[in-house]
Order: structure tokens, then C-alpha cells, then sequence
């Protein structure tokens, strides 16, 4: 009876609450991860574009530097581009068996901002490599993003200047997260979209203290980004007029790219989890990338991050057949990689996987409907599939404005498209995990036989 009754009494009483940060102390530290963030995001992007032009022979003295990443890679010889490759998957072989090996294990941000009250640190060191070896391969041609190393350059700096300020354990979560938003801000230029990222996808939280922190942070990174970068926008779209068959081919847009990002991100999941993990990763990341190199001879278009591809479909330069054949191969690419153990993002290669599956279907849409626009469905497949892939529509929605900077008219298809695909995308998943609950009829009745015989 005592224990019981002393039970409920400790129920009832309340916990003591979180100490709080000094209000300086966190403003401070907000404004310092929102300098820093920008200074990192730009430095990583800058060391992207030289390895990018060493790689492939462009802006040098021998050949000015073309306007994309795109041209420099179709101007380069086919050869060196099976060559640039086949490097690729030497570095990121061996550099991640050995950072598996003799580095510190790594700490996503996700557990950096988990909600435990001791929630792991990231390593400085191990960080640091793992970014820079993203950074590096992608600029040799790997399919993956390059977002997530600045993402995690900013967080890793918000570590450091949080416990520089004696910051609380819940202040610490939310600097790391804003600066984790920073970098990404930072590098494409997004200060709303890395806001949003900290909000929806980081940190889950829209409070009044993290929505001004991760606006700050993510605007004071961008703005110091364009010391080395400048005020750019990530694609140019030319000016679209929308019309009835423009929001009634998004309609039908959505729910097509939620049901492919389905089937994309259980590719990718399996990828993810079966990742080699042992030396054997090395000979097959070689083996991998040689194969995209190889796939790089008769498609330029392939190697890095999607945002050429991207950009030939927001340009309605994109044929019927090349864009299957880019569709079916960066798929492919971006699941291979992942399956020999390389890392990196996948917001951009969903971008662009997204823009080459509405440019698919705006041939067969405008070959019924007039007045279709085919740069118009890509970007709205665009942010459709990055929105179900990654769960995170208001990210996506924001991200695409900013990547694109499309007016005003284009908001509602683009808003259409979005709500479609998430919409299909739960629902088959839905139908997915009931089907797995459901027992199996047949099989329980063929082990009742067994048992009973």
C-alpha cells in the first residue's frame, strides 16, 4: 500500500523545469552559426567548382569556363570522362572503408538533435572527412547531392559554438539544427528554404524562438555566401504563361511522381541497408562508377548532382527518348552508388529524377492538350517527387521557388502537384503496409494441413 500510494504521489508532482540560456548567449550563437554556416557552405561550393574544372579540363587557360557544369562535362573528351569516374570510385571507396575503419563513427544530425538530454557529438575530424569527401566525388561526377556536407560543416560549427556559450541542452538542439539549415541555405542560395527545412524536416518544431532562430541563420548564411558565390539563382527558367491545361496536367503529375518516389525511395532504402561495408567496397565503388563513367560516354548528362538534367527539362530541350534514357540511368546511378557504400544527398538527384519523369509525361500530355507547356510540368514534377521522396512538402515547395524563382502564377500547378503526390504517396504506402499486416490465408491453411498430417 505505501510503495503504491507513494507511486501516485511522485506521478502528480512535477518535474523541475529545463534551465534556460542567457538570451545573449543564444542570439549570439545564432548569429555566429549563420556567419560561419555561410562561410563554410561557400568554401565547400568553391572547392566543388575547382575540382569540378580539374577533373574535366574547363576553365583554364586552354578553354574559357562555360556557363554550367553540364557544358564543361559535354566539351570534355569521352575518355576523360570514363577516366574522372573511375578516379571517383577509387576516392570514395577508399576513403570511406578507411573512415569506417580508423575514424571515430559518424553522428548524423538527426542524433545530434535527438531528443535525449545527452545526445551523441558529432566528431570534428571524422565530420570534416566525410563532408569533403562528399564534396569531392560529387564534383567528379557522382550522382548523389552535395547538400548534406555543408549541412553537416553548419551543424558541426553550431556544436561548437553552442558549448563556446554555455548554451542548455534545448538550445543547443535548436542551433545545431539552424545550422545545419545555414549550410544548405548557403550553398543553393535558399535562406526560406533552409528555414523551412529546419522547421519541417530537422527539428520538427514551428515555435516562435526556432522559427526566427533558423530565419536568421539561414539569411545570414546566404547573404555571406555570396562574398565567394554571389546572388544567384540555382536554375533559369524563362517567364511561363499558365494556363487551364498547365494546372490540369499538374493534376494528373502529382500523383504520377508520388507513385514512382514510392517505388524510388524503397530502391534507395535498399540501398542504403545493404551498403558495403568491408574492403570489398572498394574494388565495387570502382566497378560502379566506371560503369557510370562508361554510361557518362554516350550521356554527359549523368554525372554529378541532376541539376543539368534538371535544367534541360525546365528548358524543353529534352527529347521523348533522352529523356527515358536519362530517367532510367540516373535511377539507376543513384542506387548503385548508395550500394557500394558512397554518400551524399538525395534532395537535388530527386529534383532532377522528378523533372525527367513530367517531361516524360508532358509529351504524351501535349500531344493531347493544347497550350501545354512542358517546362511548366517540369518543374512542378520537380518538387512533386522531391516532396514525397523525401517528406517534406513545404521544403520542396519553398526550395523549387528559390532554386527557380518563378512567378507568381506558377505557385497554384506547382501547389497541385505537391498535394497530389504526397497524397498518392501515402496511400500506396498505406495499401503497402496493410498487405504486409494482412495474414496469408492460403499459407496459414497449408500449415494447419502440415501440422495436422
Amino acid at each position: 500500500m505505501e510503495s503504491a500510494q507513494s507511486g501516485r504521489v511522485a506521478s502528480t508532482e512535477k518535474l523541475p523545469p529545463l534551465p534556460s540560456s542567457a538570451p545573449a548567449a543564444f542570439a549570439l550563437a545564432i548569429l555566429m552559426t549563420g556567419v560561419v554556416a555561410g562561410l563554410g557552405g561557400m568554401t565547400l561550393a568553391l572547392l566543388l567548382h575547382h575540382v569540378q574544372h580539374l577533373a574535366y579540363d574547363y576553365g583554364s587557360g586552354h578553354r574559357p569556363t562555360p556557363e554550367s557544369f553540364l557544358e564543361g562535362i559535354t566539351a570534355a573528351a569521352p575518355l576523360r570522362r570514363i577516366a574522372s569516374l573511375t578516379v571517383c570510385g577509387l576516392v570514395a571507396g577508399i576513403g570511406w572503408w578507411a573512415l569506417a575503419h580508423f575514424g571515430k563513427p559518424l553522428v548524423s544530425i538527426k542524433q545530434a538533435v535527438g531528443p535525449e538530454r545527452h545526445a551523441p557529438s558529432m566528431p570534428p575530424l571524422s565530420t570534416t572527412i566525410h563532408a569533403l569527401l562528399q564534396i569531392v566525388t560529387v564534383a567528379l561526377g557522382s550522382p548523389l547531392g552535395r547538400e548534406v556536407a555543408p549541412r553537416e560543416i553548419g551543424a558541426l560549427i553550431a556544436t561548437k559554438f553552442a558549448a563556446l556559450m554555455g548554451l542548455t541542452v534545448e538550445d543547443t538542439r535548436i542551433v545545431i539544427a539552424c545550422g545545419a539549415g545555414a549550410g544548405l541555405a548557403a550553398v543553393y542560395n535558399v535562406p526560406l528554404g533552409g528555414a523551412i527545412f529546419v522547421l519541417e524536416v530537422v527539428l520538427i518544431n514551428l515555435s516562435p524562438k526556432v522559427l526566427v532562430s533558423a530565419l536568421l541563420s539561414s539569411t545570414i548564411a546566404s547573404m555571406v555566401a555570396w562574398i565567394g558565390l554571389g546572388n544567384v539563382q540555382q536554375y533559369t527558367v524563362e517567364s511561363i504563361d499558365v494556363s487551364a491545361s498547365i494546372f490540369a496536367g499538374a493534376a494528373l503529375v502529382g500523383p504520377l511522381c508520388g507513385l514512382t518516389a514510392y517505388v524510388f525511395t524503397r530502391m534507395t532504402r535498399w540501398g542504403l541497408s545493404a551498403a558495403q561495408q568491408g574492403w570489398t567496397r572498394i574494388p565495387l565503388s570502382i566497378a560502379v562508377f566506371a560503369l557510370i563513367g562508361m554510361s557518362a560516354y554516350w550521356f554527359p548528362q549523368i554525372p554529378g548532382n541532376g541539376k543539368g538534367p534538371a535544367q534541360l527539362g525546365f528548358d524543353g530541350s529534352l527529347s521523348l527518348e533522352l529523356a527515358a534514357a536519362l530517367l532510367l540511368i540516373k535511377c539507376s546511378a543513384v542506387v548503385l552508388s548508395l550500394r557500394v557504400g558512397a554518400a551524399g544527398g538525395l534532395l537535388t538527384p530527386s529534383f532532377a529524377i522528378g523533372a525527367l519523369l513530367a517531361t516524360l509525361f508532358a509529351q504524351f500530355w501535349g500531344a493531347l492538350v493544347p497550350n501545354s507547356s512542358v517546362e511548366a510540368l517540369a518543374i512542378c514534377g520537380a518538387a512533386a517527387f522531391l516532396a514525397s521522396s523525401l517528406s517534406m512538402p513545404l521544403s520542396a515547395i519553398m526550395l523549387t521557388i528559390e532554386f527557380t524563382r518563378i512567378g507568381h502564377d506558377m505557385w497554384g500547378p506547382l501547389l497541385i502537384a505537391v498535394v497530389g503526390s504526397v497524397a498518392a504517396f501515402g496511400q500506396v504506402g498505406r495499401l503497402a503496409a496493410k498487405s504486409k499486416a494482412k495474414p496469408n490465408i492460403r499459407a496459414r491453411g497449408e500449415a494447419v494441413v502440415e501440422g495436422t498430417s
